[in-house]
């Protein structure tokens, strides 16, 4: 009985220390989250950001019971920055794409609205990711331009979802072919992804593990980007990932 009594307070310990180092870490990561200006647009990618967004994620994922399954990441080119375009369907997207392609230092285009996230969205802000104005034209072409010159600078690889937004009912809507003009002005490939699980989670937690499935479908070559029209590029975009979502269906 004695030996239970201390078993048990040895595990009471155990979870206690790890749920306090929780705490204490991500009240560090908020207090330094104020240190960003929210005024001002980044055009320089902080390490120390960046390694407070990988490492809060990874622990965060672990806390609602994330697998990762990382399929053809192999074709993935390295040593150079990219455009990865993907399809949408949760709002768990970006969290785990950025961490699943943490090797790559992905800056993705998002909606205004998620900058406004407490502590998160002032980090995201600090690793150069971009808002979007999806109503005002001229505005979203700033925002395509300021994306082409953090890869003609070497800064950042850009991410994107062609959608613009998330497909509640899992069906792959239309691209917006426009975000391809940010490869073509910065002369670099695109990364065609899918991603396949996210939807689940928030079904599963805390009862059940989720495995969340990316696949690196296809490169398309900078030199193809480029001799070829945004239309066009779109069109071959959205036909691998409706090809590769229907053939591996999960």
């Amino acid at each position: 009985m004695q030996y239970l009594i201390w078993l048990l307070i040895g595990v009471l310990i155990f979870f206690g220390a790890h749920i306090a180092f929780v705490i204490v870490y991500f009240l560090f990561v908020f207090i330094a989250s104020l240190f960003i200006n929210t005024k001002k647009e980044y055009n320089k990618d902080s390490k120390f950001y960046r390694f407070l967004l990988w490492s809060s994620t990874g622990v965060g994922l672990k806390v609602l019971r994330v697998r990762l399954n990382l399929v053809d990441f192999d074709k993935i080119p390295e040593g150079k920055q990219m455009l990865f375009v993907c399809n949408h369907r949760s709002n768990y997207d970006p969290i785990i794409s950025w961490y699943a392609l943490r090797k790559n230092q992905p800056s993705f285009i998002s909606k205004e609205a998620n900058f406004h996230v407490p502590f998160y969205g002032r980090i995201i802000r600090r690793c150069c990711f971009m808002a979007i104005d999806r109503e005002n034209a001229r505005n979203a072409m700033g925002t395509i331009e300021r994306a082409s010159n953090l890869l003609k600078d070497n800064e950042v690889s850009v991410a994107v979802y062609p959608e613009g937004t998330r497909s509640k009912r899992l069906v792959l809507l239309k691209f917006h072919s426009g975000v391809f003009k940010i490869a073509q002005k910065a002369n670099v490939p695109v990364v065609v992804l899918t991603i396949q699980g996210t939807e689940k989670i928030s079904k599963n937690y805390p009862w059940r593990k989720t495995v969340v499935t990316i696949k690196a479908v296809e490169v398309l070559s900078a030199e193809h980007v480029k001799e070829t029209k945004t239309a066009d590029i779109s069109e071959e975009a959205r036909e691998l990932i409706a090809k590769d979502l229907e053939e591996n269906k999960l």
